[in-house]
């Protein structure tokens, strides 16, 4: 059987989500990834896929600023909640 009709067995969101689903960042990735552009910019353009194949496109609108943010550094990862801040002591 040849790619192509291998493609064609499998439906166009079962593509966009495989995409979707290669291209998110892992939680034992997370950390390491949290600020590259390019791969945050995929995860969000590969889930706008998503959205838009499900006929969802305010969702996928959002996806796709998001994207468009990590690429032109209008937005950044925000800092790790665990790292990087003194934790408040609580008093009794």
């Amino acid at each position: 059987m040849s790619q192509t009709s291998q493609l064609n067995e499998i439906s166009t969101l079962e593509l966009a989500q495989a995409l979707m689903e290669r291209l998110s960042i892992s939680p034992d990735d997370w950390h390491r990834l949290k600020s590259n552009r390019n791969s945050r910019a995929s995860e969000q353009a590969a889930a706008a896929m998503v959205f838009l194949v499900k006929n969802e496109p305010q969702e996928a609108q959002a996806r796709l600023q998001q994207a468009v943010g990590w690429l032109d550094k209008s937005i950044s990862a925000p800092p790790c909640p665990t790292h990087g801040h003194k934790r408040e002591e609580i008093k009794e």
